[in-house]
């Protein structure tokens, strides 16, 4: 997988998403390359089963952490260890000097303790917008798992994030639940990245799980928000906290047949320009 990233040519103003599983993407824009929520490992199988909770990854990830020496931009959405796994981001940083690390202070203060220089780690607020150059820029902005963890001014326990990458607007919302304001700020996205497993009371409060965006909840979301292209995540890792994505569609079919949309395979990859998304 690690060459055909490397390979794919790109034409300006065109940009790549890989999915890794779970809610990891590494995105690839004007040389460079973003790596968001990537869980590379089984850190989660061996260190967080409980009584209540056996945790066994279905499928192996497709790429292993130590080969992403090429990644400039390592994003966090929070500290779920499924998003922030150790594991992953220590192999990162034993094999990549140049990568910068991003995430809200959950995320941060945590990474010394992984091999990360404090050189490398840059706090994020929400709704800021920062510039890494080529075009590239980003703006967190809160996600509620499953509602809205303030952290001093502008912060938060979990964020999402809105990447521009030259005319194209891609969200990452991590795990998320709607709230009040979500929406505006997330309007006309090229792309919007959504979790579908949902939330329930036997996995929130049985097995202490905590729940996202169920299917009906990012179609609505993607309707009401004049959404490219709607990108499910977060339903095919985990048993326990899984969904079938038969559903998502059944439901994307009759509330909003006209949404584009695309269920990823581990691995796969997709080229997307302003109003055009194609297979790579």
């Amino acid at each position: 997988m690690k060459n055909r990233i490397l390979s794919l040519d790109l034409a300006p103003g065109q940009a790549a998403l890989f999915y890794l599983g779970q809610v990891g993407f590494l995105l690839k824009y004007a040389g460079r390359y973003i790596l968001i929520d990537g869980y590379l490992t089984d850190y989660v199988d061996r260190n967080c089963c409980t009584e209540a909770v056996t945790w066994v990854r279905l499928y192996a990830p497709p790429l292993k952490p130590e080969e992403l020496d090429f990644v400039d931009f390592v994003f966090c959405t929070h500290a779920h260890f499924d998003h922030m796994d150790p594991w992953t981001l220590a192999a990162i940083a034993k094999v990549n000097n140049k990568a910068r690390f991003y995430g809200p202070r959950s995320v941060t203060s945590l990474l010394p303790e992984y091999g990360i220089p404090a050189s490398a780690i840059t706090e994020v607020r929400t709704d800021q917008a920062m510039n890494l150059g080529d075009g590239i820029s980003f703006t967190a902005i809160p996600s509620a798992h499953e509602e809205l963890h303030p952290d001093g001014e502008n912060s938060y326990l979990e964020v999402g994030y809105i990447f521009t990458l030259g005319n194209l607007r891609i969200y990452h919302s991590g795990d998320c639940c709607l709230y009040d304001g979500l929406e505006e700020r997330i309007m006309h996205m090229d792309a919007l990245l959504l979790p579908i497993n949902g939330r329930d009371y036997y996995r929130t409060v049985r097995k202490d799980i905590i729940g996202c965006f169920d299917s009906v909840e990012a179609i609505t979301l993607a309707k009401n928000t004049g959404a490219g292209l709607l990108i499910p995540m977060h339903y095919d890792l985990y048993d326990v906290n899984a969904v079938n994505p038969a559903y998502f569609i059944d439901c994307l079919k009759a509330q909003s047949p006209a949404q584009s949309f695309h269920l990823f395979t581990p691995g796969e990859g997709y080229i997307l320009s302003k109003g055009t998304i194609r297979p790579d």
